[in-house]
């Protein structure tokens, strides 16, 4: 089953979802606001994260670090 989590949505009205297809294939969804045309893009976790270092890729990062802590036990 399709997952997808909101990670981010700008004041400007740009939203990034995390999204986990099954069996294994998990990738970062872009949606552009109305504005600058509404495009969806996809983006591989590595690309998403090498683009800058803005709200939403601190948002992914918070969260890879909420999952890492969970199961190591550790704050």
């Amino acid at each position: 089953m399709k997952k997808v989590r909101k990670l981010y949505a700008s004041p400007n009205g740009d939203r990034w979802y995390l999204v986990f297809e099954p069996p294994a294939e998990v990738f970062v969804r872009h949606e552009a606001n109305a504005a600058s045309g509404g495009a969806v893009t996809h983006l591989e976790i590595a690309e998403f994260l090498s683009i800058g270092r803005g709200p939403e890729q601190q948002e992914l990062l918070r969260l890879i670090g909420t999952i890492v802590s969970d199961h190591t036990g550790q704050p």
